[in-house]
């Protein structure tokens, strides 16, 4: 790990923090392998039900790549996508939770996540082509998949900028907070997903993927949910229905 990228689990939800707010929470080649190791740890935990990323400072989540160490070629937009295949591909749910501005790739980090939470006054923009780079294809692809054609046109040829409630209303944002709140908010929902039956999450977040990428493999979506309908966590959610008390799910 690095001192601008920091790490840690609470019960069943794992957090990375971006901790370089005096360069607005950029990725470099350093931090992006750093971000890419915690993924690979979290992917290995069948313990976490949620991972949470959010950025220090109260400015900027995240300004994306570099991008002095991209202009010399010491990142690559590939590199920085591999980062957030990762992520996106991650089984359990994902919550950003964007302290700040969010610019660049940092739109595309936050977009790989299921969830997104922002604070009142923030700002959103791709400057891609006011800089002059086309944007990396499995990145547009991305934007496409979960902001649909007309708004990835915005902000990718457009480079349009968003304030915090256009964020909300264009569906980039699930819920808007004041700054202040933004901490038990994101605390709040983590809590929520991670007490959900995981094979049930987990396996109606895979089926999801599939059809926002213009496709349903049915025979594995049948697969899983036969997983789900054959789970012990299936019978608990039932036993606690009829019990009228809290389920307590184990992942089987």
């Amino acid at each position: 790990m690095t001192d601008t990228i920091m790490f840690e689990i609470s019960g069943q939800v794992a957090r990375i923090v971006l901790n370089n707010p005096e360069k607005h929470n950029s990725l470099g080649a350093q931090e992006l392998a750093a971000v890419q190791a915690c993924i690979e740890q979290v992917a290995a935990d069948s313990e976490l039900r949620v991972l949470v990323i959010t950025g220090a400072g109260d400015k900027t989540f995240c300004a994306g790549a570099a991008l002095n160490q991209l202009g010399a070629g010491r990142i690559s937009g590939d590199l920085f996508q591999a980062t957030t295949d990762k992520l996106a591909q991650l089984k359990i749910p994902t919550l950003c939770a964007l302290n700040g501005d969010v610019f660049g790739g940092g739109v595309e980090l936050a977009l790989s996540c299921d969830f997104r939470i922002g604070v009142q006054g923030t700002r959103m923009r791709v400057p891609a082509a006011q800089i002059g780079l086309c944007y990396p294809p499995g990145g547009i692809k991305r934007f496409v998949e979960r902001l649909g054609i007309n708004l990835a046109n915005r902000i990718l040829v457009a480079a349009e900028e968003f304030d915090a409630e256009a964020m909300l209303q264009i569906g980039f944002l699930d819920h808007l907070v004041a700054r202040e709140a933004l901490l038990t908010r994101t605390d709040e929902l983590a809590t929520s997903l991670a007490a959900l039956a995981p094979l049930a999450v987990q396996a109606m977040k895979q089926i999801l993927q599939q059809a926002a990428a213009g496709g349903i493999d049915l025979e594995l979506a049948q697969s899983l949910a036969q997983i789900c309908s054959e789970s012990e966590d299936l019978q608990e959610g039932f036993a606690a229905q009829r019990a009228r008390r809290t389920p307590s799910f184990n992942g089987s």
